[in-house]
């Protein structure tokens, strides 16, 4: 293809883990490198669940994207959130709240999108305001501040029975982060707040953790599953398999068993972890260049990651299957951050060899995702982990998660602050960022009384 004069023209749309590999990667290229997100940092995802329960501030796992960048003079990074993309031109609009509500075109010679993904609420999303997730950083705080809330709201309440439903949360979907979040508010309620309430008791506190299939952490093999069921119950938690939620109101959820019971439970904290749709960046740029999307809202790409019919566009991570080289048949790869990151290095390996030959192009060899395993932590000296095959659980696999997430945290400074906060929790207990703020926000349903 034919590049301007001057540098060729490098948009990178997304500071996420794909987005943020393809920058680093692209460091050598001679290009201009634009990296656009929403958001001013690049969020350590996978520990947002700590922040909600307290375990960790924002400033430990988010990292202001200009930081990250600051020695590379040939990026720049503009603060405003896609909406829409002209693939013939090759520009890309741009909507800056910054500026009040402004667009702006982004022209580009070459083009990485990695908008991520959802929590899918499966055609309900009215209960998006009551059954909070923990992906972003800002749902996050607002899961902490209701989960606070609730102990706090149970502490001036003298009927039992409400008192009760205060106390009780519901996490859904058993996944990693679901079980991750069950197990960190279990000890929360176990270890840390016992004896800083007078009237009500936080060890009184219910835990229940629903999934639809039979088991939880379904992607792990079936021993882990049921070692990581076990040390869920240990922990205090409900784990309610073959369940699933039919309706979520301000003060109770509806769960349906797999016979067809239904069970109402009184509780004002729910925790939405079941389920992703990719990002609407994923229609956006399907509905540009004449592709489907799957049910799950992700765009198909060729086997190189690239757009059908624009070698210049890439697309990678949750938002999209990838097309098998050999069968032609799309599929998802797991929704992980290993995943997304190979992927962004491998886009910015790939177009760094376009620029250097135009002609490599149809060199690239299809993407290939290198599975090195896959974690979960369920409570303090409590995970289990696949690597490579070997299957660990116990306080082996819980040291060997900290290991992984310390070493991909971006910046020496974050690692220290995390292994400090650790370090602190597993000796004491304590988590020192239990803080209720304007910004959590306030269940105007929150009446308290009796």
């Amino acid at each position: 293809m034919g590049l301007p004069a001057g540098p060729p023209r490098v948009v990178v749309v997304g500071g996420g883990f794909g987005g943020l590999q393809a920058v680093k990667t692209l460091r050598g290229a001679d290009a201009d490198v634009t990296l656009i997100d929403r958001n001013n940092y690049h969020l350590f995802q996978p520990l947002s669940y700590q922040v909600a329960t307290g375990a960790l501030s924002p400033g430990d796992i988010a990292v202001p994207l200009r930081r990250i960048v600051r020695s590379e003079r040939h990026v720049r990074v503009l603060m405003g959130e896609v909406t829409g993309f002209d693939l013939g031109a090759r520009e890309l609009t741009m909507h800056a709240d910054v500026l009040g509500g402004d667009s702006m075109e982004v022209p580009y010679d070459f083009l990485i999108v990695a908008g991520g993904s959802n929590y899918s609420y499966f055609g309900h999303d009215a209960w998006r305001p009551l059954a909070l997730e923990v992906k972003s950083l800002d749902s996050a705080l607002e899961v902490r501040g209701r989960i606070l809330q609730a102990f706090e709201a149970a502490e001036l309440i003298a009927d039992p029975q409400t008192r009760e439903s205060w106390l009780t949360f519901v996490v859904v979907g058993a996944g990693p982060t679901g079980v991750e979040m069950a197990g960190q508010i279990a000890e929360l309620a176990r270890d840390t707040l016992p004896g800083e309430f007078r009237d009500a008791d936080p060890r009184s506190g219910r835990v229940l953790l629903v999934e639809t299939a039979d088991r939880v952490l379904t992607s792990f093999p079936s021993s882990l599953s049921r070692r990581a069921g076990r040390s869920l119950e240990e922990l205090g938690i409900t784990v309610l398999v073959d369940h699933t939620v039919v309706d979520v109101q301000a003060d109770s959820v509806e769960l349906q068993a797999r016979d067809g019971t239904a069970l109402r439970i009184g509780t004002h904290t729910v925790v939405w972890a079941a389920g992703v749709t990719a990002s609407p960046l994923a229609r956006t740029l399907a509905d540009a260049s004449g592709v489907d999307v799957d049910r799950a809202g992700r765009l198909t790409v060729e086997p190189d990651l690239t757009l059908s019919g624009h070698p210049e566009v890439i697309a990678l991570g949750d938002m999209v299957r990838v097309r098998d080289p050999k069968s032609g048949e799309a599929q998802a790869l797991p929704g992980l951050a290993p995943v997304a990151m190979q992927e962004g290095r491998y886009a910015g390996e790939a177009i760094s060899r376009r620029l250097a030959d135009p002609a490599a192009s149809a060199a690239d060899p299809p993407f290939r995702y290198h599975d090195k395993g896959t974690l979960a932590t369920i409570g303090r000296g409590r995970a289990v982990a696949q690597i490579y095959g070997l299957k660990l659980s116990g306080l082996v696999a819980w040291v060997t998660w900290l290991v992984v997430h310390l070493f991909y945290l971006i910046g020496f400074e974050n690692r220290v602050l995390v292994l400090l906060q650790w370090s602190y929790s597993f000796f004491t207990h304590g988590r020192g960022t239990r803080l209720i703020t304007d910004a959590a926000g306030t269940r105007a349903e929150a009446v308290v009384g009796g």
